[in-house]
């Protein structure tokens, strides 16, 4: 299986530049994203359900996943 673009790019070119930039000697020290949380509330959702699934669809787009819908 193959590592995610973003994962790729940051051990290519992020983490090198980091270790230069501030002299970390240890690829280890450089920090790194564990998770990224994307969030969007709907308020119109309760009248309408075609406006909850074209946010769904939005969000989708962003973030290359399909979202979880919670309805509160």
């Amino acid at each position: 299986m193959s590592k995610p673009r973003l994962q790729d790019y940051y051990e290519t070119t992020v983490r090198p530049a980091l270790m230069e930039e501030f002299g970390y000697a240890n690829p280890m020290q450089v920090p790194r994203l564990d998770k990224i949380v994307v969030n969007m509330g709907v308020g119109e959702g309760t009248q309408d359900a075609k406006k909850v699934d074209a946010a769904a669809a939005e969000l989708s787009a962003i973030a290359g996943q399909r979202p979880v819908i919670t309805r509160a």
